[in-house]
């Protein structure tokens, strides 16, 4: 069932989402050759919890991270690890969420690590776009297959693929809520946006193709071809006009 969300309820997703976003900030200036995942969660796991909130990804379903790290092939969910230490060229893909009073915030960037090539600028900041070329369509009345349309046809143009395994959700009292949130579909269908609601809208796009296998560790999912992955997300609030970004 799709929630929409009250004053109050919203009040309490600003402060989660304004935590998320900051968090990744300062991940952000931990970014260099030489860091592990594992130093990176700690820098995301103390953040979160200064700002008296907790890592919502934290046991999630079992998860042993505050953060999800996934560099080049790795699409979603890697786990942090002192045995991943990141390297000049590599791109790494952070998603995070900080619950505060009941309530989550949810992101994603993907950095490049030192200097990337080209083909991995293209990929992080077409990622990137395409968020925003789909959320122009985030609005009260709309269709959700709007949005999503808009992000495939802007990743494809580009000469990248979307992931289909992997969608974004609703999201509020539970990290993950309906609606699913596809990064690909048909303008004109699917769920009629409403004011009120608050989605995570999150592109993983591939160089490669799109299909994705899940390792062994029954977390991280990795692009099947090897091709490097970007995510980029944020969680949105439905409104009348433009959406509200909640987690920049």
């Amino acid at each position: 069932m799709v929630t929409i969300k009250s004053r109050s309820e919203i009040e309490k997703m600003r402060a989660a989402g304004k935590i998320t976003g900051d968090a990744l900030r300062e991940i952000e200036k931990h970014i260099k050759a030489g860091i592990s995942t594992l130093e990176l969660d700690k820098i995301a796991f103390d953040f979160i919890k200064k700002q008296g909130a907790t890592p919502s990804f934290l046991h999630y379903n079992g998860f042993p991270g505050s953060i999800c790290a996934s560099p080049n092939s790795w699409v979603v969910h890697g786990i942090p690890s002192k045995n991943i230490v990141l390297k000049e060229g590599d791109i790494i893909s952070i998603d995070m969420g900080a619950q505060k009073d009941g309530y989550h915030g949810d992101a994603a960037r993907t950095y490049a690590v030192g200097k990337v090539s080209d083909e991995a600028k293209k990929l992080i900041e077409v990622t990137k776009q395409s968020f925003f070329e789909g959320i122009k369509y985030a609005t009260h009345g709309a269709k959700l297959g709007d949005v999503s349309s808009a992000i495939q046809e802007y990743v494809e143009k580009n000469g990248f693929s979307v992931v289909r395994d992997l969608v974004g959700h609703g999201i509020g009292k539970n990290l993950h809520e309906d609606p699913n949130v596809p990064n690909f579909g048909h303008k004109g269908r699917g769920l009629k946006l409403a004011q009120g609601m608050t989605i995570a809208v999150e592109p993983m796009v591939n160089a490669g193709g799109y299909e994705v296998v899940q390792l062994d560790d029954g977390w991280t999912v990795e692009t099947e071809d090897g091709s490097l992955s970007a995510h980029y997300e944020n969680t949105i609030l439905i409104t009348k006009g433009e959406c509200e970004i909640l987690t920049l």
